[in-house]
């Protein structure tokens, strides 16, 4: 956990020298764990037509991710000759440089990172949606308004959509983000549990974190959802990948992005089944705190109408001393999803949320 207080910004330009030096600090790390991995098996038959190995990536924990965790506990992508194994992270930084330095091939981010390490000159592009909405800024007992946040503490994630939202909602109500206090998190939990103990004063998370400490904790207050900022269905993640796997492995990533939206279509039509499978083993938490989150972060595969709002959000990063240029329509290549989309209408159709 790191700290920054007052107008003390962080220098991208250093994060990004971190992330090139990390290429062989990360070394030492890989081998000596297998955290942070996760592999795309190649089964037989496509291993036999690409001869390429395996695909290697990252994944979040919140609900944005149900499609990739769905997909993998069924194994969607097999009959296309890709198995899915997982390895998680040891934390959210983790992910982000594991896909930035190439340790990667594949992950599952904040559509803010992806932007922040695209500018970086990270080799990477956004291939389809993961997750809308779901995320919320709730504040302690007696912090009601815009103005009551002054300089207090907030809980955050750096380079994550859960660090833009608070920056957005500040500036809307006329509040510079130099006027509070910002403390980053190594992760949700402990964010959650500073906030109850008093040690953080308002925090941005997700679902169910969010709603459950509005239950939890008497006269916390849930301060934005996010509507209000954004409009309805804003995006919080991406799948992000390595650019040059789209001339090296496109059946692997299509095979992905297939059994995804066929895990969209699960989830969609058998939300009780999904939950029971993914409760406990991909998400720890209770089954009535699942099921608030599932119907506030939907996991959508079809992103393709936020592509605008993806790259508005770079505005916010530029005013925030993360990037200096802002990255342009080829960060984002919707080519592997529209195919699989033309090959597989029907399921496409199926789906209740996606691009019109």
């Amino acid at each position: 956990m790191c700290d920054r207080h007052g107008d003390a910004f962080v220098d991208y330009g250093a994060i990004a020298e971190r992330l090139r030096g990390a290429r062989l600090g990360r070394r030492a790390a890989l081998k000596a764990t297998a955290a942070g991995a996760l592999t795309l098996a190649m089964g037989p038959g496509l291993a036999q037509a690409q001869a390429r190995g395996a695909l290697r990536g990252t994944h979040g924990t919140g609900f944005c991710n149900l499609n990739f965790f769905l997909a993998h506990s069924l194994q969607l992508a097999r009959e296309d000759g890709v198995e899915i194994q997982f390895v998680n992270t040891p934390t959210f930084a983790e992910q982000v440089t594991f896909l930035g330095t190439g340790q990667v091939d594949l992950g599952l981010m904040p559509y803010t990172s992806f932007i922040a390490l695209f500018n970086a000159g990270a080799p990477v592009k956004i291939i389809a949606g993961g997750g809308i909405e779901g995320c919320a800024i709730v504040s302690r007992p007696g912090l009601t308004t815009p103005q009551s946040l002054r300089g207090k503490t907030l809980g955050t994630f750096q380079l994550d959509t859960l660090e833009v939202m608070p920056y957005d909602y500040l500036k809307k109500h006329g509040i510079s983000f130099r006027e509070v206090r910002v403390r980053y998190m190594g992760n949700t939990p402990e964010a959650v549990e500073a906030l109850k103990a008093g040690a953080l004063d308002w925090i941005c998370t997700i679902e169910p974190y969010a709603t459950a400490l509005v239950n939890d904790v008497p006269g916390a207050t849930m301060l934005t959802a996010g509507r209000d900022l954004y409009g309805p269905g804003y995006t919080d993640c991406v799948l992000a990948y390595r650019a040059s796997l789209i001339r090296e492995n496109p059946a692997a990533l299509k095979a992905v992005i297939k059994a995804m939206m066929r895990a969209q279509a699960f989830a969609e039509s058998r939300p009780e089944e999904t939950l029971q499978r993914l409760v406990g083993t991909y998400y720890k938490t209770s089954m009535d705190n699942a099921r608030v989150a599932m119907a506030k972060q939907t996991a959508v595969v079809d992103a393709r109408s936020q592509t605008d709002f993806i790259l508005g959000r770079t505005d916010s990063l530029v005013e925030m001393g993360y990037i200096r240029n802002k990255p342009g329509r080829d960060a984002i290549d919707w080519t592997l999803l529209e195919q699989v989309i033309a090959e597989n209408q029907e399921l496409w159709r199926s789906l209740k949320h996606k691009s019109a």
